[in-house]
């Protein structure tokens, strides 16, 4: 069933970057249409505690900043359809996207579907996801003030995110699947000189453990079998993101890793498509960059609407 309603803006995705879109969107008098999901609100619903988002001089959760954003956009107009979009028509003016049994249209499309942590798969990971497992050191670092805690991962991210740990922990393991780390030689010898730091080559995570929160890690060595308890407070898992893209293969151009290409202005490869968000950033990936990016991507998604021959809709 095809509504019959054409959008100026159709923004697929409700975190950070998409709701401030939103917001923008309809600060410019453009009516706006996001397809969401089923839980608005992307992976900060994850995150317990936010203290580095601009304006909360208190921690505020992932969830309460997610509902004003929500409640935001709702106020000034926008339209919350709680679906996924299941595909994208770029080869009809204006564009068509499916959702579920709906086909929504509208002249432009702002692409915020983000990127997902990938994660171990191991037992007490999804209980203490928030309680002292994380995907973010820069979100979470804070918390772990004179505290143990291991980073799980071998590449630049893991180095980085386990030098970055050492401002706040009292030690920091990097567990690593293989007998040596992927990382960049400056980023190793940069690991030698931080006396907080010791990595454990040959070992996976088994099982992460605890009470109402993480207290410890099972470990298992990859060579002999062997596995050991360790005593810390939280597990840092950085062995990459994975942007949610995969709606977009042959139609927007991507780079390897699934991130959408944008220039400048937050324009992908077709005309009128525009991206924003960790779906088109591999390197910040951080709630207020997103933000940002989803107002920059709405001022353009504006901009382009205003060029458009008889296709922008004044209120």
């Amino acid at each position: 069933m095809q509504e019959e309603k054409i959008y100026d803006v159709l923004i697929i995705g409700a975190g950070p970057a998409g709701l401030t879109a939103a917001i923008y969107a309809q600060r410019f008098g453009l009516s706006t249409i996001i397809i969401a999901g089923s839980a608005p609100g992307g992976q900060l619903l994850l995150t317990t505690d936010i203290e580095n988002f601009p304006g909360f001089d208190e921690p505020i959760s992932g969830y309460d900043l997610m509902n004003r954003m929500m409640n935001q956009a709702k106020k000034m107009g926008a339209v919350i359809v709680t679906d996924w979009a299941n595909e994208i028509r770029t080869d009809v003016n204006p564009f068509n996207v499916i959702s579920g049994e709906k086909t929504y249209t509208a002249s432009s499309v702002i692409i915020a579907t983000g990127a997902n942590a990938k994660w171990l798969g191991v037992k007490g990971e999804a209980k203490f996801k928030g309680k002292g497992v994380s995907a973010c050191a820069t979100c979470d670092g804070f918390f772990y003030k004179g505290k143990d805690i291991c980073v799980v991962g071998g590449g630049d991210t893991a180095v980085e995110e386990a030098l970055f740990l050492t401002k706040f922990a009292n030690k920091v393991y990097i567990i690593h699947r293989r007998d040596k780390l992927r990382a960049s030689y400056v980023m190793q010898e940069k690991l030698k000189s931080n006396p907080k730091i010791e990595i454990i080559y040959d070992t996976v995570v088994d099982e992460i453990i605890g009470d109402t929160k993480v207290n410890g890690v099972i470990l298992k060595n990859n060579k002999t079998g062997e596995t050991k308890k360790i005593d810390l407070s939280g597990v840092f898992i950085a062995i990459g993101h994975h942007p949610n893209t995969d709606i977009f293969k042959g139609k927007i151009k991507m780079d390897d890793s699934g991130y959408i290409i944008i220039d400048k202005n937050y324009k992908t490869s077709v005309c009128g498509i525009f991206a924003c968000g960790d779906a088109a950033d591999p390197i910040y990936q951080q709630a207020v960059v997103a933000a940002g990016s989803g107002c920059i991507a709405a001022i353009n998604a504006k901009n382009f609407l205003e060029n458009l021959n008889n296709s922008f809709v004044k209120h």
